[in-house]
């Protein structure tokens, strides 16, 4: 299966619980003003062979997997053959989007991806509602536990934010990237 991707990042702490394998997928409709990612939201990019993608998440080291965006519900053929893999190797699973519950259930593969799911960050993000922690972008956004998997003191204790500084020297910032860090860029 192909998928337009944005990103993959492997060992992520501001993600999820413990060290994630990050796929962010590349588009998204919704139009969220103050996005985080708005360098995801064309549908065009790099198209992925997943196999790929989903060998480097079965070698990684890490204890979960977390899907980002753009939306990964509107490529929701790849996110659901990604969280099965995740559920094959025992994986914790995680997915940010702007989509909330009531949505995705009436969407034509969101039963199926949310029994793969131990937790969904549902919700637009609202700037004006701005949070910056606890997994939430914004106020309005809830943290589902749809597992015991993971408790909501792990879930509290995920980093706000993250930079990883590459081997090119290139500077990576992801989380929810709470105020004080966004005043750097």
């Amino acid at each position: 299966m192909i998928a337009r991707l944005h990103a993959t990042t492997r060992g992520s702490r501001a993600n999820g619980p413990g060290r994630r394998f990050v796929v962010w997928f590349q588009g998204c409709t919704l139009g969220c003003a103050g996005c985080f990612n708005p360098t995801t939201h064309a549908a065009t990019g790099p198209v992925v062979d997943l196999d790929g993608v989903l060998d480097d998440f079965a070698r990684a080291a890490v204890d979960g997997l977390t899907l980002s965006g753009g939306e990964p519900m509107q490529q929701a053929p790849a996110a659901l053959e990604l969280l099965l893999a995740a559920r094959r190797l025992g994986r914790s699973t995680l997915m940010f989007s702007g989509y909330t519950l009531d949505e995705l259930r009436g969407q034509a593969l969101g039963p199926a991806v949310l029994a793969h799911l131990d937790v969904l960050i549902d919700g637009r993000y609202r700037a004006e509602e701005r949070v910056g922690t606890d997994l939430r972008g914004s106020a309005n956004q809830r943290i589902l536990r749809l597992t015991e998997r993971h408790s909501a003191a792990e879930l509290a204790a995920v980093p706000e934010a993250e930079i990883t500084i590459g081997r090119d020297g290139s500077l990576e910032l992801t989380g929810v990237a709470p105020l004080t860090v966004r005043a750097l860029r």
